[in-house]
C-alpha cells in the first residue's frame, strides 16, 4: 500500500512536483524518482497507455520515492475503480462542468459512507488481501487524493463567482479574528511605527485604507477602511497602535497629512486619577517620549522636494530610535510604502490604473485581513533573515516571518494552519436589561463573567 501520503502533504501546504507520463517504461519512473520528483501523473486520457501498462507503472513508482497519480479518461465508476484498484496515491478526473458531475466523481472514488466505490479485497490497493477490510476502507478514504479538473465553457460559467467571493469574505473574517486575537491583544515595545493610507477606487466612488507597520519586526499592525480621508479614519488607526504599545520611547513616522498629528496626540494619553473627593472627568496626561515626524513630498517644476520634519520630540531621541530600529538612515516612511506595495501587488483592486474596481467595503476589508495575516504569519521576509555560523562549513541563513520576530509564534505558519486556527470565543457578558437581574442571572455572572 502507498505509504507516502501525497494528500496529507498538499493539505499541509507543501508544494509537490511531478510530470505527466505517457511512456510505458518503468525505467522512466526510476529516473524520475532519482531526479527528486514527488509524484508522476500517469495519463490515461491523452495517451495510448493501457490498463496493464498503467498498473506496471504504478508498481514501479511504489518501488521508488514517487507517488503515482492516474488521470482517468472519463468520469465513470468503471474508469475510476480500475484506476484506484491499482493502488495509486490518487486520481485526476477530467471534464467536470457542474456540481452533479463533481459529486459523481466523489461517489466513484470513495467507499461507504462517503461514496459508492466497489471493493476488491485482492486488488493491489489492498495489498492483495493482506489488509483487513475495515482498515482498507478507512485508509483509502483518508489518504486517496481526488483531483477534479473544471474544464470547458460550461465548467467556467457554472463556477459561481459568488462562491469565490463568499469564501474570501469568510476567510477574511476569520483572519480578522486571528489578527485581533494574536496581534492586537498583545503589547510590545514598538520603538518605531510608520503609517500611511491607500486610495482605493470602487464602483461607487472612493475608499481609503489606512495601514500601520511595526518597523523593527516588519509586522503589519492593522488597518482601517473609510469612505473619506478624515480624522476619524486616522484616529481609528492611531487607537489600534495605542492598544498594542507599551509606554516606552516611540517614534511615529507619517506623511504630511495633518490628521496624523492630532490623532496620535489624542491616542497616546492616559487618565490621571482624580484626587479623593473631586468630581468630574479624569485629566488626560500625554505619554512621555513620544516623537512624531513627518515626511512631506512635493514635486515642483519636475523636481521632487522632500521635507523631513520633527513635529514632536527631541532630535537626539529621534536619531537614537532610528539607529535602534533601522541601523542607519534618516527620517523616512520607506517601510510603510513597501508594505503598501505588497498590498497593491496582492489585492488587484489596489493596483494603480486598475480596471478591477472594488465593489464593497466588506470585501475589501476581508481581502486586507487575508493578505495581512498571510504577510505576518506565512511569508518569510528577506530583511529579517539571520546569518547563522556553522563553523568550518560557513554559514546558514535562518528565514523568519514578521510574527516570529515579534515573538507571536515560533515557526512559519502554513495556509492550512492559519485558516484552521481556533480563535477562542469572546468572554460572556451579562446582558443589559431593565430592572434588577434575577438570582439565576447573578449566578451565571458570578460563574462566567468574573
Amino acid at each position: 500500500m502507498e505509504t507516502r501520503n501525497l494528500k496529507a502533504r498538499l493539505k499541509n501546504g507543501e508544494t509537490v512536483y511531478g510530470p505527466f507520463l505517457k511512456i510505458p517504461s518503468g525505467s522512466v519512473i526510476h529516473v524520475l524518482g532519482l531526479a527528486g520528483f514527488d509524484c508522476a501523473i500517469i495519463d490515461l486520457e491523452h495517451s495510448s497507455l493501457s490498463l496493464e501498462s498503467a498498473e506496471a507503472l504504478v508498481r514501479a513508482a511504489r518501488a521508488t520515492s514517487l507517488s503515482p497519480v492516474i488521470r482517468v479518461g472519463e468520469n465513470t465508476s468503471t474508469a475510476v475503480l480500475h484506476a484506484l484498484d491499482m493502488g495509486p496515491a490518487g486520481v485526476i478526473v477530467p471534464h467536470i462542468s457542474n456540481r452533479e458531475q463533481a459529486e459523481a466523481a466523489v461517489r466513484h472514488a470513495r467507499f461507504h459512507p462517503q461514496g459508492e466505490r466497489g471493493m476488491d479485497m485482492y486488488a493491489a490497493a489492498a495489498d492483495y488481501g493482506m489488509m483487513a477490510k475495515a482498515e482498507y476502507m478507512r485508509h483509502a478514504n483518508d489518504t486517496t487524493l481526488l483531483c477534479l479538473m473544471i474544464e470547458g465553457k460550461d465548467g467556467l460559467s457554472n463556477l459561481n463567482e459568488r462562491t469565490v467571493s463568499e469564501w474570501q469574505t469568510r476567510a477574511g473574517k476569520h483572519c480578522q479574528q486571528v489578527h485581533e486575537q494574536v496581534v492586537e491583544n498583545s503589547q510590545h515595545d514598538l520603538q518605531q511605527v510608520q503609517a500611511d493610507e491607500i486610495k482605493v477606487k470602487t464602483q461607487e466612488g472612493t475608499l481609503w485604507m489606512a495601514l500601520a507597520i511595526w518597523v523593527p519586526t516588519r509586522l503589519w499592525l492593522g488597518g482601517v477602511i473609510s469612505p473619506k480621508r478624515v480624522l476619524d479614519l486616522i484616529q481609528a488607526l492611531a487607537d489600534k497602535v495605542r492598544k498594542m504599545a507599551l509606554c516606552r520611547p516611540l517614534l511615529l513616522a507619517v506623511d504630511g497629512l495633518a490628521s496624523y498629528v492630532s490623532a496620535f496626540r489624542n491616542a497616546f494619553r492616559s487618565k490621571f486619577p482624580r484626587p479623593e473627593g473631586e468630581l468630574g472627568r479624569c485629566k488626560m496626561v500625554a505619554w512621555q517620549d513620544i516623537a512624531i515626524v513627518q515626511v512631506v513630498k512635493q514635486r515642483v517644476a519636475g523636481v521632487l522636494n522632500v521635507d523631513r520634519r520633527i513635529v514632536q520630540g527631541a532630535k537626539d531621541m529621534v536619531e537614537r530610535l532610528i539607529k535602534t530600529t533601522q541601523g542607519q538612515g534618516v527620517i523616512n516612511t520607506a517601510f510603510i510604502e513597501r508594505l503598501n506595495a505588497t498590498f497593491r501587488q496582492r489585492i488587484n483592486s489596489l493596483t494603480r490604473r486598475s480596471r478591477t474596481l472594488a465593489q464593497r467595503a466588506e470585501t475589501l476589508a476581508a481581502g486586507m485581513y487575508l493578505v495581512g495575516c498571510f504577510y505576518n504569519f506565512c511569508d518569510f521576509h528577506h530583511s529579517l533573515r539571520l546569518k547563522l555560523s556553522v563553523g568550518s562549513f560557513g554559514h546558514h541563513w535562518v528565514q523568519r516571518t514578521p510574527a516570529s520576530v515579534a515573538g507571536l509564534t515560533d515557526h512559519q505558519w502554513t495556509a492550512t494552519e492559519l485558516l484552521n486556527f481556533k480563535v477562542p470565543p469572546l468572554r460572556w457578558q451579562l446582558p443589559k436589561q431593565r430592572g434588577r437581574p434575577s438570582t439565576a442571572m447573578l449566578h451565571l455572572a458570578q460563574q462566567w463573567a468574573t
